[in-house]
């Protein structure tokens, strides 16, 4: 007699190397592809706004996709365990598989859901789809957890087997018993002031719009990848970062792919590159093991730092989201994020730098900025990059190591296209000059604040601040 199986989609919004999917295809007859927006089960940490406009069009391509192959995606909102009920109810599904996430709600979610469903007689099997290796396969000697990145790596390089290619279905056979879906504008996920109408001109969400990126990433840019990741004015990353996340292109894709492209020159932006999909491995594999991490740091120590109070620092903050801090570095990249959903790697430590170090702000507040306004946002990821430039948390830069935004203008934009292109006011600026702070008297000229901030005397401060909780 045929078989259904519901496959839930999460952040695993592609067809091809997809184990849920596979998994269902090959054990079953029909397969009811799934998608819940189950908000309450984030908590606190809820899609920003940014990753919803994202998630919107990701899932718009998917159900596209669906309906090519004869199938579709069954939108639904709410609590996950009732939804996944009350599809199994309309559609008589014997199974449910699903692809595993990782931060600590969620787990606990997912946990109670395999109970409770498995308690209805159904099958229910989790995989993994989004990890080259799961949080609890890589441990030290002694069983407990990396926290150094460099020992990490060197596991993950040892262990490493390329996976075998897992291609798209051609055909989904669809469930002879549909459930009813929701319409995917139900799920509320575009602003309703439409903020985000420069994301379309520069984002291509969805499982083909990934596969362009990696391809055109590993045909143009990874031979370069070492020398020009730092540079933000021109093309040297991937891109890749959103797609990453929502699952579009899997790391097993992404590394399959480098694996194809044969030796690159030196191999150094290769290698590079794939240091930077085990810093993403090592994130995960952090937030797992110390679910704290999102809201505390890690060194317990920063417990009992001085960060300036709410009331004393709003201003401050507010100068630093809209980009009109008077640091012409930090307010390209603040106005990069908010432009487009994304900013430059270097360009984040620059700025997050500045927010922790020389505003002394706490880094909560700027992982809450970040989560909010990135299409990229990933919880994992975004922790960890947040914890390591305030010094903070695992493998974290010294505290001492204050980034100097006028210098790291100067080193990695010398040209100044970075900057021009995001506080044009500044253009007419010569040479490395636009990385220095306008004077009072310039101000009108350019229209452009005037920093409130001596970078030499708040660096000072955060040093100071930083020998208080040492002692």
């Amino acid at each position: 007699m045929p078989s259904t199986a519901i496959v839930w989609f999460r952040r695993d919004l592609r067809l091809a190397d997809h184990p849920a999917l596979d998994r269902a295809r090959r054990d079953h007859d029909h397969v009811i592809p799934v998608f819940i927006d189950d908000t309450a089960a984030e908590g606190d940490w809820a899609r920003g706004a940014a990753s919803r406009w994202w998630l919107h069009h990701s899932l718009c391509e998917l159900d596209e996709r669906l309906r090519d192959r004869g199938s579709r995606l069954v939108l639904a909102r709410g609590d996950s365990l009732e939804a996944l009920r009350r599809i199994r109810n309309a559609s008589g599904a014997e199974a449910v598989y699903w692809n595993r996430v990782y931060e600590p709600l969620l787990v606990e979610r997912d946990r109670k859901v395999k109970h409770a469903l498995r308690n209805d007689g159904l099958t229910v099997e989790s995989c993994n789809g989004s990890l080259l290796f799961q949080p609890w396969q890589l441990l030290k000697s002694d069983g407990s957890p990396y926290r150094v990145f460099t020992p990490f790596w060197k596991q993950m390089q040892k262990h490493w087997t390329p996976p075998l290619a897992s291609p798209e279905p051609c055909r989904l056979a669809a469930s002879k018993r549909w459930p009813a879906s929701l319409e995917l504008d139900g799920l509320a996920l575009l602003p309703q002031l439409d903020w985000a109408d420069g994301f379309k001109d520069r984002w291509a969400p969805g499982e083909l719009g990934g596969k362009r990126q990696l391809h055109r990433f590993v045909e143009q840019t990874v031979a370069d990848y070492d020398r020009q990741r730092d540079f933000p004015g021109t093309a040297g990353t991937s891109r890749l970062s959103p797609h990453l996340h929502f699952g579009e292109v899997s790391p097993v894709q992404v590394a399959r792919a480098l694996d194809e492209a044969g030796e690159l020159p030196a191999g150094k932006g290769r290698w590079s590159f794939l240091r930077e999909i085990a810093w993403r491995e090592f994130s995960a594999h952090l937030l797992f093991h110390y679910p704290y991490l999102a809201d505390k740091p890690l060194n317990p120590s920063f417990n009992d730092f001085p960060w300036r109070k709410a009331q004393d620092y709003a201003d401050d903050l507010r100068a630093w989201r809209m980009g009109r801090t008077g640091i012409p570095m930090v307010d390209a990249g603040m106005r990069e994020l908010w432009a487009t959903g994304w900013m430059h790697n270097r360009v984040r430590m620059v700025v997050a730098s500045f927010l922790t170090k020389n505003l002394l702000i706490p880094w909560q507040e700027g992982a809450r900025w970040f989560w909010d306004t990135l299409v990229d946002a990933d919880l994992a990821n975004n922790t960890q990059g947040w914890q390591w430039t305030a010094g903070c948390g695992a493998d974290a830069a010294p505290y001492f190591r204050v980034f100097n935004p006028v210098l790291q203008g100067e080193k990695f934009d010398p040209d100044g296209r970075y900057v021009r292109r995001w506080c044009p006011e500044l253009a007419s600026r010569k040479g490395r000059r636009i990385h220095q702070p306008i004077a009072p008297q310039e101000a009108e000229k350019f229209d452009y604040p005037v920093s409130g901030v001596d970078l030499k005397r708040s660096r000072e401060r955060a040093l100071e601040a930083w020998q208080k909780i040492r002692t």
